[in-house]
């Protein structure tokens, strides 16, 4: 038998232990090769929604790539470990130690090209089916699938590179064992390893403070709470597993009512040896699984938005311009134009908007006449405003800014044209969508809106005095996608510009809401394969830590067997052994992502006033759901071998 079959035979004898590993590899792989022939595929590069599109592929192709290098190198550490007593036999009848580094890459080489070629091969047999979903989603004319070398070098290249470089670094970096450490295998744990009260205490603390601060977290605190949100959790994290945990096994092991209590010693006595043996791993896990939550529930906020979308929106199609913009007439003309021809009904409402300044806060305000507003509501068949000379009415932006402006009472003056205005109360419902009016703009009386003939005196030379809007309310706003396209590309280049300078504004939320639905459909294909990535790879290191120390532990239960040990008491054991070790990085990942989602609930109330709640509780009990599948599926195969005799 040559040296290179010798490696051959060994991948088959220690099938059980790579399988996870492989599966989880080849996942990787499949998903990475799908996103590159998504991301090379000439139409998604040349099409309109191709830049966002692109930079989605580009954003899942980086974190997949970072993601998998890691649970490479975690992972063939972990078979180094697995196969101690293998590699000292092998030592101990002359083998050196150039010729196990040896043995060691060209397994891991076979098995990653193994997992390359089954991984690409499935990737472009799906991709047909793949670009079918996308296409739909992106309402492309079609999606052909193509044959291009670009994705093929492009994954072969990450990943092999990837099983390469971690197999010689992973060798390297494991410190040289003598034989008797190597026979006692990585089972041998180290009891004597100390754990800090202080470091225990500051772990604890530090994820309380980071709890805090995302319960305080708003639109100014955004940037700085977020970056001291990550670091105190991630520090919070690795102490709280290092030290909290074992401070408080200690804490039961001191009362005794507690732990000298049926087959409770013995679980907690385990779980104390885990904790010690661990620490770092049941951190990994919990910021990877963290981090699919985080995943899973940014896409349920997505899907929130999109649901309302509509009540964010109430208008189909607005028009904004200078009172002197010369373009207004043909605009105008050609979008009731394209809307007849479509054959959508539709009422236009045609508004012209005053600035002044307020006494009251020494800042422009924008007037609304009551009559334009009236125009308005009669298409929306909400109620009129009713309002006498010298009173107004806010204008809300938002549903909540409703219960706000309604406690307050101004009495101020429109200093451009003494006008003494009385506003103390506000419309019940959102007329304008937030992007569209300021957030200080009210309705007042037609008497008082004739009043205002004096033009704005903060206004510059460059900044108009005030503007005509026109609302399209649309019934059937969804299909006004292709209304006013040449407009809204204008538009859509202006900003890309450093100064926005047309003398109009053009909105079009069927346009906006078919580019969204798309892009996060899109997001959603890339988000849950990503997800399914880290849960897979979670639940994998978990199950190589397991079948690491399945030697001992099958030693372990034969003896409590041949105790009296019952059948239905082994199980209860395995279940007090197996339970922690999923189940308390599941909840802290969880806790981590609730109060992750609390900050960000708050930040959508301030900007869209949109609740996500019940997205992220069907996304997280989805989640919890999957996780709880493959436990069943780990515990079933862990109490297999242990039986096994």
């Amino acid at each position: 038998m040559t040296f290179h079959q010798f490696a051959y035979h060994n991948v088959l004898r220690n099938v059980r232990i790579y399988a996870a590993f492989f599966l989880a590899s080849l996942f990787s792989v499949f998903v990475f090769f799908i996103y590159s022939m998504l991301m090379f595929h000439p139409e998604i590069e040349n099409g309109f929604l191709g830049n966002v599109s692109i930079v989605g592929m580009i954003i899942a192709e980086i974190i997949l790539v970072l993601f998998s290098w890691f649970f490479i190198f975690y992972s063939v550490k972990a078979f180094l470990e697995a196969r101690s007593k293998e590699f000292a036999i092998l030592l101990h009848l002359g083998m050196e130690r150039k010729q196990l580094s040896k043995l060691i890459f060209l397994e891991t080489l076979l098995l990653g090209t193994v997992s390359i070629v089954v991984g690409i091969l499935f990737g472009y047999a799906f991709s047909r089916f793949f670009f079918m979903i996308v296409r739909e989603i992106l309402i492309l004319e079609e999606l052909p699938l193509y044959f291009s070398w670009e994705p093929f070098l492009l994954t072969i290249t990450v990943y092999l590179s990837a099983f390469i470089l971690i197999s010689i670094l992973s060798v390297y970096v494991t410190p040289e064992k003598n034989l008797i450490d190597l026979f006692k295998g990585y089972s041998e744990v180290n009891g004597n390893h100390q754990y800090s009260i202080p470091r225990a205490i500051i772990g604890m603390v530090c994820i309380v403070i980071g709890y805090i601060l995302a319960l305080l977290t708003s639109r100014m605190t955004m940037y700085s709470f977020g970056i001291a949100i990550i670091i105190l959790i991630t520090i919070g994290t690795y102490l709280f597993f290092s030290d909290t945990t074992h401070f408080i096994l200690d804490r039961i092991r001191s009362k005794k009512h507690l732990y000298w209590k049926k087959y409770r010693m013995l679980s907690v006595a385990e779980q104390s040896m885990i904790m010690k043996s661990n620490s770092k791993m049941f951190f990994v896990v919990t910021m990877v699984t963290a981090l699919a939550f985080l995943c899973v529930g940014l896409l349920a906020t997505l899907s929130s938005y999109t649901s309302q979308y509509d009540k964010m929106n109430p208008l189909g199609l607005i028009y904004k311009g200078h009172t002197d913009n010369p373009y207004e007439y043909s605009h105008i003309t050609s979008i009731m134009r394209e809307l007849e021809e479509k054959g959508l009904s539709y009422h236009m409402a045609s508004l012209d908007v005053r600035k002044q300044t307020s006494s009251y806060t020494r800042y422009e305000v924008e007037v609304f006449s009551e009559s334009d507003i009236n125009n308005l509501l009669f298409s929306y068949g909400y109620p009129f405003v009713r309002l006498e000379q010298g009173e107004g009415m806010f204008i809300p932006y938002s549903e909540e800014s409703i219960n706000q402006l309604n406690d307050i009472n101004v009495e101020t003056v429109l200093i451009e044209n003494n006008v003494n205005i009385t506003i103390d109360k506000v419309y019940p419902k959102v007329i304008f969508p937030s992007s569209i009016i300021s957030l200080n703009s009210i309705i007042v009386s037609d008497e008082d809106f004739r009043l205002l003939k004096n033009p704005y005196h903060g206004a510059s030379s460059n900044e108009e005095p005030g503007y005509h809007l026109f609302a399209f309310d649309i019934p059937q706003w969804i299909e006004t996608k292709d209304v006013g396209l040449s407009i809204a590309y204008r538009v859509s280049q202006e900003y890309l510009k450093e100064e926005y300078r047309l003398p109009f504004y053009f909105e079009n939320a069927g346009l906006n809401f078919s580019f969204l639905l798309s892009t996060y459909s899109l997001f959603t294909l890339v988000g849950l394969l990503v997800a399914a990535v880290f849960l897979l790879a979670a639940g994998s290191f978990i199950y190589f830590k397991l079948h690491t120390s399945l030697e001992l532990e099958k030693k372990k239960f034969d003896v409590l067997k041949r105790m009296g040990l019952t059948d239905q008491e082994l199980k209860r054991l395995i279940n007090a052994y197996l339970v922690p070790q999923f189940f308390i990085p599941l909840g802290v990942a969880l806790l981590h992502s609730l109060f992750a989602f609390v900050a960000l609930q708050n930040l959508l109330k301030h900007i869209a006033n949109i609740s996500i709640v019940k997205e992220l509780v069907l996304a997280f009990v989805f989640l919890v759901i999957i996780e709880v599948i493959y436990f069943y599926l780990i515990r079933w195969r862990y109490i297999t071998h242990v039986r096994d005799s």
